[in-house]
């Protein structure tokens, strides 16, 4: 997408499951629910867009020590809480191979394809998480190259080398 493009050209309004024109949500062999791609989708569409409360470092740092998952970093003052029911794209899987990623545009985040998508197929991104406490978040994306937990890309080398080598 071109930076002159309005946000509303990149990606549908309408934020519900049943509604969104783009996904569905089922039930999904990596966790629980899943969005699903309705139709092909290219590659540099903004998908559908994480909202939620918008709420400061603080607020988000009390929030993940009471076990949120999904607090999204916006900037370096603000953070969206996505724990809310209108916020179908909280409920897209983690994999270690994604096929979408997440893109914060103005303030806004979206989810975006990173290559063609077919329809049917679930819709994923990377979480990102960091490798402090990596072993509370197993992966369970079935992906060839899954390093076994919800780890940043940059981490996986150091997750691969600290898992147990069969004797």
């Amino acid at each position: 997408m071109n930076s002159s493009q309005s946000i509303e050209a990149k990606a549908p309004a309408a934020q519900s499951s049943s509604e969104h024109p783009l996904v569905r949500f089922n039930e999904s062999v990596i966790h629980g629910m899943g969005g699903f791609a309705k139709c092909d989708i290219p590659s540099g569409t903004y998908i559908i867009e994480y909202v939620g409360e918008r709420i400061d470092k603080e607020e988000a740092q009390r929030r993940c020590e009471n076990d949120n998952r999904y607090i999204f970093y916006i900037d370096e003052t603000w953070d969206i809480d996505g724990d809310v029911a209108w916020n179908p794209a909280r409920l897209i899987n983690h994999s270690c191979t994604p096929n979408c990623e997440t893109e914060v545009d103005d303030g806004r985040v979206w989810i975006q394809s990173i290559r063609d998508i077919k329809a049917g197929e679930e819709l994923s991104f990377n979480y990102c998480y960091d490798v402090k406490d990596y072993e509370d978040h197993p992966c369970r994306c079935g992906s060839g190259e899954c390093v076994g937990f919800m780890v940043a890309e940059e981490h996986f080398d150091f997750v691969r080398s600290r898992k147990e080598v069969p004797a």
